[in-house]
């Protein structure tokens, strides 16, 4: 492991354009379960995973009802959902990518996590692919407003549900995507741009199976065209090959597959931090 760490951390320092992938790994390691593990919500509750499939439908076809069962107090899911996420805080891995961030190697987060750990931990350029629990999102205009902006329990006593844009007047909803629900297409746009571009991509605590968000290493995998970083122009030259390197607990079908170059087997809150140091002692 320890000469794994050694060639990343020669990566990362040679690289022009670094960005990290993360999923429910990074964040199991904070506490918050995953989804489909032996611990994992839907394991441990089915019921609520057949009510995640059937959220979007019944947001779409009567968003009035959607919003007031949702906000119903005696709503199970509405506890399960709150006492999951309640007072979680970043793990060493989260800051190990927010002090790449600071080094000036990783240009981008792109994550499936909806926790907004990466930002407590001080990521700053950070696209949340799935969205966020912290956020609405106007399903007309697309504009995203912190949480707290709706008093959505007022809304409820006053009949006034759904909540709506105070630019357009659209209809909000949470910013989590629901299964069944396109990724927006800025956010999908923009990630795949950062794929594209980057030269080394380190992916944390995903297998990236979950498509679209599953297709970000194989676009990176493809290759980029040479580009001047600061302008974003195509220079002409021949494709760049990207190294993307995997830190996760287990092999996944990006190892198998061969779309990674490697893979540092292990938790992403011991082995980040290691890549860390080794790259301050590269540097």
């Amino acid at each position: 492991m320890e000469a794994l760490i050694e060639k990343a951390a020669r990566d990362l320092v040679a690289c022009s354009y670094a960005i990290a992938l993360t999923g429910a790994g990074i964040s199991t390691e904070s506490g918050i379960p995953d989804f489909r593990g032996p611990e994992g919500i839907w394991t441990k509750h089915p019921e609520a995973e057949r009510e995640a499939y059937r959220a979007y439908e019944k947001f779409t076809i009567d968003p009035k009802s959607y919003w007031e069962e949702r906000l119903n107090p005696d709503n199970p899911f509405r506890k399960l959902f709150s006492e999951m996420f309640r007072d979680v805080q970043p793990n060493p891995g989260h800051y190990a990518l927010a002090e790449f961030e600071e080094m000036g190697i990783l240009r981008c987060v792109i994550t499936q996590n909806v926790d907004g750990l990466h930002m407590k931990a001080g990521s700053k350029n950070v696209i949340e692919y799935h969205g966020s629990l912290e956020k609405m999102r106007c399903v007309e205009c697309g504009s995203r407003f912190d949480r707290d902006q709706f008093d959505l329990d007022r809304l409820m006593r006053e009949g006034k549900l759904p909540p709506r844009c105070e630019k357009c007047g659209g209809i909000v909803k949470e910013d989590g995507v629901f299964f069944g629900e396109p990724i927006p297409f800025n956010v999908m746009e923009k990630s795949e741009a950062e794929a594209a571009k980057c030269d080394v991509m380190l992916i944390c605590g995903t297998s990236a199976v979950v498509t679209p968000f599953a297709w970000l290493p194989r676009i990176a995998r493809q290759g980029r065209k040479a580009i001047d970083i600061a302008s974003g122009i195509p220079s002409g030259e021949r494709a760049i090959s990207t190294i993307i390197i995997e830190v996760n607990a287990e092999p996944t079908p990006l190892t198998s597959q061969g779309v990674s170059d490697y893979l540092i087997q292990g938790r992403t809150g011991e082995i980040l931090p290691k890549i860390v140091e080794q790259v301050k002692r590269t540097r």
